[in-house]
């Protein structure tokens, strides 16, 4: 199997991952200030390696670019905090259309930062996929009567280039760090950054609710492993256009957990976006440029 292939599969099980994770901070952040939530789960994102590290040792996890980790934990944190600030104003459909802008932020940051060859067919397959999100989310946008002027939409906008630069950041770790270094790493440095953010507007969690930020730091940090596994196989490029699948798991997990039927353009967009997913992986696991 080809390193872009297994890179992709990476990416998969990374969706599915955070697919569960936002599903379960969807809940938590609707019963507690969202500052609190990802406070949480960013600490308990670091305590789950805790078995690994007293194991390994704390030596192994020690990383080699100090700097490059406190960056991209203060470049996310600042991504979460935008993104937290804006989803309660902004009509769900939005929000689905405006976070998956990051993909192409993130590939032309590759291209312009990382020096990766901008390879038509790698575009052809994200542009694809991003109007696979589009057939999903326009009724719902036509609906919402154009809320999308809104002030807040501009600050949800903002987060995706940020988040594709916390990407970058990590693409570029990989270079000197294991991926559990780097995910331990990003959980304890957004957890410090939001500290402040989180305590101003403390609330006590119930005991039902530490389980659930237990499981969210789980899911966060097994998610995020798959990420960097699949940055250290392949270019960025190789890995965005599997992105939008996560719309599909989304819709799947809408329906086996609430019983959400998807409707016509649901099923037309998840057609269009497994399409280009397939074909750009047929296209990479055969190997060529």
């Amino acid at each position: 199997m080809s390193p872009a292939l297994r890179a992709m599969l990476w990416m998969v099980a990374c969706g599915l991952l955070f697919t569960a994770l936002n599903a379960v901070l969807r809940m938590l952040a609707q019963q507690l200030d969202p500052m609190v939530a990802q406070f949480l789960r960013n600490l308990f994102g670091a305590a789950v390696m805790l078995p690994f590290i007293l194991r390994e040792g704390f030596a192994a996890y020690r990383p080699k670019q100090m700097t490059g980790q406190v960056w991209r934990g203060l470049v996310h944190c600042i991504g979460l905090v935008l993104w937290f600030l804006a989803v309660p104003h902004v009509p769900l459909a939005e929000i689905t259309a405006l976070g998956f802008t990051t993909p192409l932020f993130l590939m032309l940051g590759a291209a312009i930062f990382l020096g990766e060859r901008m390879v038509a067919a790698r575009w052809v397959a994200a542009l694809l996929g991003f109007a696979g999100v589009l057939i999903v989310v326009a009724p719902a946008v036509i609906a919402s009567g154009g809320a999308s002027g809104t002030p807040w939409a501009l600050v949800l906008l903002l987060a995706s280039p940020v988040f594709a630069a916390s990407s970058l950041i990590t693409k570029a770790l990989t270079r000197h760090d294991r991926p559990p270094v780097i995910v331990l790493w990003q959980a304890l440095m957004v957890a410090v950054f939001s500290l402040p953010l989180a305590l101003w507007h403390w609330q006590w969690p119930t005991p039902e609710q530490w389980a659930w930020f237990a499981f969210s730091g789980l899911l966060g940090s097994a998610g995020h492993y798959c990420l960097t596994r699949a940055f250290v196989l392949a270019d960025l490029s190789v890995t965005q256009p599997i992105k939008f699948l996560e719309l599909i798991w989304a819709v799947l997990m809408g329906l086996v957990i609430w019983g959400e039927r998807p409707g016509l353009t649901t099923l037309l967009g998840g057609a269009v976006i497994f399409a280009a997913t397939s074909w750009i992986a047929r296209r990479e696991a055969r190997g060529r440029p």
